[in-house]
């Protein structure tokens, strides 16, 4: 496997675009992707009890086991918008299947912004119209277009050989705030010319999430619209992938890979974030206790507030595992924090402080953890609390 340069179309019969339609002042704010082929479709869901109706049409989508396109608009979340809400969204469904020429059932629909407000369809309209007109088909304006207080485009592509065909999977997604994720708190997008049927496709989607996308946050809220799909057109022509065989591995590697690194780079792109904070932890009984582990800590307002202030209180980490759920005995952990041990074995250790300060000034610090119970591992990453943080949310929806 290697990583590559390109966008969400650069799978073989991917086209991508996105354009500016007036959702929002000036950023490009609605996009679409296209398959030349009727594509096998995996999906996850945020579980908010509180769905945006875009959800809905989407959902139905993953159901039926085949995709073709999916319609994406900014600056606007069509969530709580009632029955007119869904009545628009299954607008730009049909919209979008009839400027693309395909079933409309094989069209899913997305949306994120300002819930509350009802989409203005006669801008949506014109849009819609205006991307079957564009001749950029390349995906870096549809990686813009999906983006709402995101600093910058989140995406990845990578390429790997399965039954001796070359066979390339792209992601990108959007998400800074609101990010908790059970399932993920964002959106998301991965195309592949890999030929994999949905089944199987929804199987590793569905386990990855609980390692990659539900292993991230920024601010502990769950937000309504927010979902992962998955495209996978076999163009490549590989043989079909069958689950445990070799070729299944490598999918899966390359799968896990785009999921990770789309998940750190929502992760360290929070809202008003200075540094991307990893914790890792080992030594747990089981892979799901780690990863509860993890993800308390990383969670952590006082942890998150403490990178930012560059303030090596492991105390802190110390109590977040302490009230993550799981028992473990306190007399065996180990704390690092920026590679420096300052706790062992249940006392204090003492450290550079000098050095610990410089280690802080980092982009990226990692707090890792050994508890000694077992040897299972787990992963979760997040970001620091920074004043920008309470700005961006106190002024977002004025």
């Amino acid at each position: 496997m290697k990583k590559i340069k390109g966008t969400i179309a650069s799978p073989k019969g991917f086209s991508a675009d996105g354009i500016h339609c007036g959702l929002k002042k000036y950023k490009l704010d609605l996009g679409w992707i296209y398959s030349k082929v009727p594509a096998s479709v995996a999906g996850v869901f945020t579980t908010n009890q509180v769905q945006a109706a875009p959800l809905l049409c989407s959902k139905a989508v993953v159901q039926s086991g085949k995709i073709q396109g999916i319609i994406v608009n900014s600056g606007n979340a069509n969530a709580c918008t009632g029955e007119q809400g869904l009545m628009n969204a299954k607008k730009m469904q049909e919209l979008a299947s009839n400027e693309l020429a395909i079933d409309g059932a094989l069209v899913a629909v997305a949306s994120t912004g300002v819930i509350g407000h009802q989409l203005p369809m006669e801008k949506i309209e014109a849009g819609i119209e205006r991307l079957a007109q564009s001749m950029n088909k390349q995906g870096t304006a549809f990686q813009q277009a999906i983006l709402t207080t995101d600093t910058s485009e989140k995406s990845v592509v990578v390429q790997t050989t399965i039954a001796g065909k070359e066979v390339t999977l792209a992601g990108c997604a959007k998400g800074s705030g609101m990010i908790h994720p059970n399932m993920a708190t964002m959106l998301g997008f991965i195309t592949t010319d890999a030929d994999i049927s949905s089944d199987l496709l929804q199987q590793l989607l569905s386990e990855l999430t609980e390692v990659t996308f539900n292993q991230i946050t920024v601010d502990g809220d769950t937000s309504t619209n927010d979902m992962v799909l998955v495209m996978a057109n076999g163009l490549a022509e590989n043989q079909s992938i069958q689950v445990d065989t070799p070729d299944y591995v490598t999918f899966k590697d390359a799968l896990t890979f785009v999921l990770t690194e789309l998940a750190k780079l929502i992760a360290k792109d929070g809202e008003g974030a200075t540094k991307l904070i990893e914790v890792d932890v080992a030594g747990a009984k089981t892979a799901s206790e780690a990863r509860m582990l993890a993800k308390s800590v990383v969670g952590s307002m006082l942890v998150k507030s403490a990178i930012f202030g560059k303030d090596p209180n492991w105390g802190r980490i110390l109590c977040a595992l302490g009230y993550s759920g799981v028992t473990f005995e306190p007399e065996q952990v180990t704390i690092h924090l920026a590679s420096l041990p300052v706790f062992q074995n249940g006392e204090p250790v003492s450290f550079d402080q000098v050095d610990m300060a410089e280690r802080l000034e980092k982009e990226e610090v990692k707090i890792d953890v050994c508890l000694q119970d077992g040897v299972a591992f787990g992963q979760a990453w997040g970001c620091d609390l920074t004043y920008d943080y309470v700005k961006i949310n106190a002024l977002y929806h004025t």
